[in-house]
This record gives C-alpha cells, sequence and structure tokens, in this order.
C-alpha cells in the first residue's frame, strides 16, 4: 500500500534504515512522557526490540506499520503514524479494530501534523472493507494524544488496565471510530 501526500505531509513506510530516526525522535523526555515515563531508548533498544516488534505487524499490503511523516516543503522528517490490529500483541488480537497511534517531534506539537497525519491514513484505510472499526489508547493525561483521537472523531469508550511492556500496567483511555465505509458494502 503506498500513501500519497496530504496538504502538507509525505509518508514512507519505515524500515531498519529509519533507525537513527526512531532514536533520535525519542531523545526528548517530553516525547516519552507518556510512553515510558520519560526514559530514552538506547540505540541497541530501537534496533533489538523496536524494530523487531515493528516488523512483527508490518504488512505492506495492508498497510500496517510506522509511517514515516515527513514535512513537504522542508523535507524534515517529524515523526509517524502507527498503523496495526488492536490488541496486537495479545493472545486475542483484534483483526478488523485498527489501532492508529503516533509520535513527534516536540517542536511540531500544536501545528496540527499529528491530526492531519492520522485523519489522512484513517481515511485511506477506511476504504478497506476488513477494517470495521479504528482505535487509539492513550495514558488519561495525555490531553494532546486524546486532542488528535477526538479529530478523528473518534469516541470515548472505556478507561482500563493496559499491559505495557515499559511500564507493567496502566491506566489508560480507550477511543474508537466505526468505520461507515465499511458497513455500506
Amino acid at each position: 500500500m503506498n500513501i500519497d501526500n496530504s496538504a502538507r505531509l509525505s509518508y514512507q513506510l519505515i524500515d531498519k534504515t529509519d533507525s537513527e530516526f526512531l532514536f533520535q525522535l525519542d531523545q526528548n523526555p517530553e516525547v516519552m512522557r507518556y510512553i515510558n515515563g520519560g526514559n530514552m531508548p538506547t540505540r541497541k533498544n530501537i534496533s533489538e526490540v523496536f524494530i523487531p516488534r515493528h516488523n512483527a505487524y508490518k504488512n505492506v499490503e495492508k498497510g500496517w506499520g510506522l509511517w514515516k511523516v515527513t514535512v513537504i516543503a522542508t523535507q524534515a522528517e517529524i515523526g509517524w503514524i502507527l498503523v496495526r490490529p488492536m490488541d496486537f500483541f495479545s493472545d486475542q488480537p483484534t483483526w478488523h479494530d485498527i489501532e492508529l497511534g503516533w509520535r513527534f517531534l516536540q517542536s511540531t506539537w500544536g501545528k496540527g501534523y499529528a491530526s492531519e497525519a492520522a485523519i489522512h491514513l484513517q481515511q485511506l484505510l477506511a476504504k478497506q472493507p476488513e477494517n470495521k472499526s479504528f482505535s487509539a489508547i492513550a495514558v488519561k493525561d495525555n490531553l494532546g494524544s486524546i486532542v488528535v483521537m477526538k479529530k478523528l472523531g473518534m469516541k470515548y469508550i472505556k478507561t482500563y488496565s493496559h499491559t505495557n511492556s515499559a511500564l507493567g500496567d496502566e491506566d489508560v483511555v480507550l477511543y474508537r471510530i466505526e468505520n461507515n465505509q465499511a458497513r455500506q458494502k
């Protein structure tokens, strides 16, 4: 699957050659604050843990993976959008519910890039009838991510204890939007 450009952004599926980009993105404690308590991963962690986890759910045909987001005007690589089945690493993945996630450089926050990218990818993925819904989770204090969820049209579903390999169990909010295009088919 190829993702066409949106108004300001271009998209490319991340691969192992993007290790340094992934490392640099995660070197800000504020970026990592709601992900792992502000700890910054090592290059070894990126190459031996993060990239292999990404490769486990990456599916080019379905559009699953991490999509690197680049500003067209400057060619600055500013973040990524995650696309994978909800609960992928559990015993019961939800194949028809696609999880969306995002991580962006702090210098880009508040400029609408995460919303533009997430909405663009969700709208393209909505054309696949097997995608019945789209979900996102965030730590309940991560108000920036919750704003993006609401801009996607997602509605609050519940707060629950989510097992995070980095932090153990933590309370997160789950937001979801049904895929109206899938219902019409």
